[in-house]
């Protein structure tokens, strides 16, 4: 079965980055940029993992992590949370994500990242 995973990115080339790296990777993508715009695409289907970045128009991630992983249906699911500042690392995983990654990342440390949770589920 084709695993399915959210990215919740606002700069819309690292979102394209990850789409193209991750469809060569056979996962099916949902693509947001803003967290209300990962709250409708939920509504339709709920991802296998969600990827989300810290800094966000309407939003933290971190916080977003938070809201995540209390909701009954989201909770679990693993999140992996970006950023380019270390900083948010402790309070990414406090709020619950599964993984943290530094940005820029290497493009096949993340898919290695995914793939290892997409296993433990």
């Amino acid at each position: 079965m084709i695993k399915r995973i959210h990215v919740l990115e606002d700069d819309e080339d690292i979102r394209y980055i990850i789409g193209v790296l991750l469809k060569d990777e056979g996962y099916e993508l949902q693509l947001s940029s803003t967290f209300s715009e990962l709250k409708e695409k939920l509504k339709d289907s709920v991802p296998d993992l969600f990827i989300l970045d810290v800094m966000l128009p309407d939003g933290d991630g971190s916080d977003i992590c938070t809201d995540l992983k209390t909701d009954m249906f989201t909770k679990h699911i693993p999140i992996i949370v970006m950023s380019a500042n270390d900083q948010n690392k402790e309070r990414s995983i406090a709020a619950g994500a599964n993984d943290y990654i530094s940005k820029p990342f290497d493009i096949d440390y993340i898919v290695k990242r995914i793939n290892n949770l997409l296993e433990k589920k």
